[in-house]
């Protein structure tokens, strides 16, 4: 049975994986506004993996005999104005979304919940990659966005990118 702190936690996280879902579907819906196809791409799968992320959270509950409470998601609240904003903004919530996942790792570790810890434990593997792609990002961005030619061909690298299912098992 689960604790009720670690409980709390997860069912707070199926919510903030579906907010990184609606916030990636606007970053999307900006760059597809830009006539930026690769980028909205890129946030378009972006948000289908967070959407799966929510899902785990989900059915780790239900396998466990917790009751799933789901909440309101909010709107996201960033505003982009210049090509760069959702990649900075990807960065920073992502490295938010890191400390909300050693958070619940944290309460889990605190009452020895091994069977929750070692479920998180994709999770903290998948932030650390998370956080590299967005770096990775906006570096390329960097490098290239300046120049029409260089964000030309970054845009065509990113359409290319495909949806991988995630491969947690539970």
């Amino acid at each position: 049975m689960l604790d009720k702190k670690v409980i709390e936690l997860l069912n707070d996280q199926v919510n903030k994986e579906f907010y990184s879902a609606y916030l990636y579907l606007d970053f999307a819906n900006f760059y597809k506004d830009k006539g930026l196809d690769g980028f909205a791409n890129w946030y378009q799968i972006q948000a289908q993996e967070e959407r799966d992320h929510a899902m785990l959270f989900i059915q780790y509950l239900q396998n466990n005999n917790v009751s799933v409470s789901l909440e309101a998601i909010a709107k996201p609240d960033k505003k982009c104005k210049e090509l760069k904003d959702p990649l900075i903004f990807a960065l920073q919530h992502e490295e938010y979304v890191t400390s909300l996942i050693h958070a619940i790792y944290d309460a889990a570790f605190t009452i020895k919940d091994y069977r929750s810890m070692q479920f998180l434990d994709w999770f903290i593997k998948e932030q650390c990659e998370e956080e590299t792609n967005a770096h990775d990002m906006i570096n390329k961005y960097d490098l290239f966005g300046n120049d029409s030619k260089g964000l030309y061909m970054l845009d065509n690298e990113l359409k290319q990118r495909v949806y991988s299912a995630p491969s947690l098992t539970l």
